[in-house]
């Protein structure tokens, strides 16, 4: 997949913690500068969930989008997914239908 032409404008980022251990994951894509930037998919493992990662690689991912020059960041995701939309919120992203 990183190989392929979509991924001319996207990034993976990964967080770990502090033994090293891969805990959190997204992949950002750009539209280029001026444009929205997408934050999907992310992901935090099972066993680190409720520690903040989800969080702070979230926030990474927006600020990664910043400095291409994305003006604003979004996310798709059901409103179903409890976990997901909680962690957005934590991150001050805002609910729209």
């Amino acid at each position: 997949m990183a190989a392929g032409l979509p991924y001319a404008d996207a990034r993976c980022l990964v967080a770990y913690d502090d033994q090293r251990n891969a805990v959190a994951a997204v992949t950002v894509w750009s539209a280029g500068p001026g444009k929205p930037g997408l934050l999907e998919p992310m992901g935090v493992h099972r066993e680190h969930r409720g520690h903040g990662y989800g969080k702070a690689i979230t926030v990474a991912a927006a600020v990664a989008l910043q400095e291409w020059g994305s003006w604003s960041a979004i996310v798709c995701t059901p409103s179903s997914n409890v976990g997901a939309v909680a962690t957005y919120k934590s991150a001050h992203f805002s609910a729209t239908p």
